[in-house]
């Protein structure tokens, strides 16, 4: 069961998309108020349609006591949107002068007190807040996962005007919609999840490029070897155990030299014509004629499972709960 404790009374959710419908279902699911705003034609009928699709999910993993898909609201404007929010969570497209204006918009009429969080997934905090006057500090990345009501990480970096109280009041607020919060300690392109994914995929599109592996075969690589470490134990953990009872040291000192070997191209392979018929071709040979929104809702039903499972264990793994 999902634990909400302590969730802001309203949240404000401005853009939605894909991420910023998620956040929708996970605030809701915590019980809380919700008004959003998108400028897009038909916004609000996908997002209640998106939520409605969701809901299952969240209630298989548990709802708060006020948790009800009628508390969401749509507003006609920003500004009206966020009017008595105790947090924002902004989502509009990825480029830096879409979201300056936002942000400036936001920051210019929220209560000073306020937490705006960027769904950013590689804008460093600092460029976000340079466009904001009021109170920038305020404005911070709070980069969650898609599927955002269902994965608990949010990455929540500071800029430089964030004062270390402001992410702690951050820290509380999202984890009252029964996130995982990780403070990144210091801003970098791309915050930390994304890197690491990010160098996955580059090496996979290698593979592929190369004729090492198709796209079935890198994923089933991940599937049933790596990745159900992961689930538990992350990298460094599971490389702890490889050095026997003498742990991480034991494993750096026998494998540290064959790090040096040239494994990882370090660049993305060229994104050609050829390569990206390949990709195409392995993905929609994978998805064997279902449908992304039939694909969404068997992720989801596995994720609602393993999410189950894992919460039996994650009490002996605190360490990933802290700063990093």
């Amino acid at each position: 069961m999902t634990v909400f404790d302590n969730a802001p009374a309203r949240v404000a959710v401005i853009g939605t998309g894909v991420i910023g419908n998620g956040w929708i279902v996970r605030a809701l699911a915590a019980g809380c108020e919700v008004v959003a705003f998108d400028p897009a034609p038909g916004a609000e009928a996908r997002s209640r349609e998106f939520v409605a699709r969701a809901w299952p999910s969240m209630a298989k993993l548990g709802l708060a006591a006020t948790a009800d898909p009628a508390r969401l609201r749509f507003a006609p404007s920003a500004i009206q949107a966020i009017e008595g929010a105790e947090l924002i969570q902004e989502n509009v497209p990825e480029r830096l002068d879409i979201k300056h204006r936002v942000l400036a918009e936001l920051d210019a009429h929220a209560a000073d007190e306020v937490v705006i969080g960027s769904s950013t997934s590689g804008i460093k905090p600092s460029e976000l807040q340079a466009a904001c006057k009021r109170a920038p500090g305020r404005v911070i990345v709070a980069h969650p996962f898609n599927p955002v009501y269902l994965l608990p990480l949010v990455e929540l970096v500071g800029g430089q005007h964030s004062a270390p109280t402001l992410l702690e009041r951050a820290r509380s607020l999202y984890e009252g919609l029964g996130m995982r919060p990780l403070v990144v300690r210091r801003e970098i392109e791309g915050h930390v999840a994304d890197r690491l994914m990010e160098a996955l995929w580059r090496e996979a599109l290698h593979l592929v490029n190369d004729g090492v592996a198709t796209t079935e075969e890198v994923d089933a690589a991940v599937v049933y070897g790596a990745g159900l470490r992961w689930s538990l134990m992350g990298t460094f953990l599971t490389f702890h155990l490889a050095g026997g009872d003498a742990g991480m040291r034991h494993m750096l000192h026998q494998f540290g030299p064959a790090l040096k070997l040239p494994w990882t191209k370090l660049e993305a392979p060229e994104l050609s014509d050829a390569l990206i018929d390949r990709v195409v071709e392995g993905c929609e040979h994978q998805a064997a004629g279902r449908s992304v929104a039939e694909l969404e809702t068997r992720r989801d039903d596995f994720l609602v499972e393993l999410l189950a499972l894992t919460r039996k264990y994650w009490p002996e793994a605190e360490g990933l709960e802290g700063r990093i």
